[in-house]
């Protein structure tokens, strides 16, 4: 099967830019045919791409999507008898609708050909003005794109990256989002940002069956089903049955002070609560909170923040907790939690932040102010 990737952008993004790290780092290996559709009589990239032992098809006679449509699916048809390559990279004009070329694929009619990831490179300077000026060619590539890849993030604020962000998942709510400068990424790591294999939901779905059932401690197989909203939260219901009977019913009472390292802004809690559990643990609720962040955070506020997530009046019962984050210092800050263990570390660069917990009865608004969301 040849996979095809869609790389989409409005004028001066950096789709070319993008290309020539995924040919250097993401692509290595792999024979690559690049389908380029340059607006006007000359197609500028050419030459690089030739220089780069990549096969190059042009078509500078108008666009993709339009005018043609029935050329561009012969053209798929030639490129996978000619060549036979692993991948087809089709770099549209960047006036070019991407849900037109998604449709030109696959009225192409070539058995051999997969759709393998639909991105849109957008410059995070300027997504708001382009939207503004160029509205339907910009939004359509925007709403259409599985893997929106954010441009000129070096040396933008916290502040920006995140209004870009809202701005975009205001038209796609779905997408995964690389915020991180891609001099600071490997095309390996943006490459499964493009083909949606490392995603918020798989890491949920992941840490789901690490944890811990919070009745019995025991790990237990879980059905679950989740909700996706664009500020990605997810909640898991889960039904499971014991083999054994018992029964719990206590009362415990939580008294304390948090450190003068705790960052969540919580207070001193007196805090009463009981449990009751019937036969065989049925409707047992687990929830997962999962989000992906441009914020900058110190290994010394993460673990002060892990710290805090054995305060169950404030947080909930946390079961799990792992992720990874920009560093304040550069690089990125790993951790993972499990309850009374924090453990924080440096780690290479990841294409967002991303913090996922995992627990029953969890409150997502505490958790978004520990993790300075809101």
């Amino acid at each position: 099967m040849i996979k095809v990737d869609i790389i989409s952008g409005f004028l001066g993004a950096g789709k070319t830019t993008l290309i020539k790290k995924l040919l250097a780092e993401g692509y290595a290996g792999e024979k690559i045919v690049l389908i380029e559709n340059e607006f006007g009589e000359i197609g500028i990239d050419g030459g690089f791409m030739q220089e780069a032992g990549v096969e190059i098809t042009e078509m500078n006679s108008g666009c993709i999507c339009c005018s043609l449509v029935g050329d561009f699916g012969e053209a798929l048809k030639k490129v996978a008898a000619d060549f036979a390559p692993d991948r087809i990279v089709i770099e549209p004009s960047g006036v070019g609708k991407l849900s037109d070329v998604v449709r030109a694929v696959e009225a192409a009619g070539v058995a051999e050909l997969s759709l393998n990831a639909a991105v849109c490179v957008a410059d995070a300077k300027k997504c708001r003005m382009h939207m503004k000026n160029f509205g339907e060619f910009y939004e359509n590539q925007v709403e259409h794109a599985a893997c929106i890849i954010l441009s000129h993030t070096g040396g933008l604020s916290e502040d920006k990256i995140a209004a870009a962000v809202a701005f975009l998942r205001e038209k796609n709510a779905a997408a995964e989002i690389v915020t991180t400068d891609w001099e600071a990424l490997s095309g390996a790591s943006i490459l499964a940002a493009m083909e949606r294999r490392d995603t918020l939901e798989a890491a949920l779905a992941e840490m789901l069956t690490e944890a811990p059932c919070p009745v019995c401690g025991h790990h237990h197989e879980h059905a679950h089903h989740h909700e996706h909203e664009h500020h990605h939260e997810h909640e898991h219901h889960h039904e499971h049955e014991h083999h054994h009977e018992h029964e719990h019913h206590h009362e415990h009472e939580h008294h304390h002070e948090h450190g003068e390292g705790c960052t969540c802004g919580c207070h001193e809690h007196h805090h009463e609560h009981e449990h009751h559990h019937g036969h065989h643990h049925a409707d047992e609720i687990f929830q997962s909170f999962g989000a992906e962040t441009a914020r900058a955070y110190t290994a010394e506020e993460i673990f002060a923040a892990l710290s805090c997530l054995s305060d169950e009046a404030e947080f909930g019962r946390v079961l799990r907790a792992k992720g990874y984050v920009p560093a304040a210092d550069g690089g990125f800050v790993y951790f993972d939690y499990v309850p009374g263990e924090p453990d924080v570390r440096a780690g290479a660069a990841q294409p967002t932040g991303r913090i996922c917990v995992i627990g029953a009865e969890l409150c997502e608004d505490a958790l978004r102010r520990l993790f300075r969301l809101e």
